[in-house]
């Protein structure tokens, strides 16, 4: 799995966020567990495989909101009953 932070501007509320998901959504269909918080001006979300920051500029700042970075890296699930 893919862990990709994009760091937005512009996010004020809760529906920013809404807003942000769905555009996430829209571009990458197999994302699991997208995060946004407008508070940090972060989404964060999980792939199968490593995204391509420029379609999610793209994406972003036709919204209106305005792309700040992007970066991507691997993740490892971890939990309760996780074993190496």
């Amino acid at each position: 799995m893919i862990k990709t932070t994009v760091t937005i501007d512009g996010m004020a509320c809760s529906m920013c966020e809404a807003h942000i998901n769905e555009v996430i959504r829209q571009l990458y269909p197999e994302a699991k567990k997208i995060s946004s918080s407008h508070k940090t001006g972060e989404t964060v979300f999980l792939t199968e495989t490593v995204p391509d920051c420029e379609d999610i500029r793209s994406a972003i700042d036709r919204t209106g909101y305005r792309f700040i970075s992007c970066k991507s890296e691997a993740y490892e699930k971890k939990g309760l009953f996780f074993r190496k």
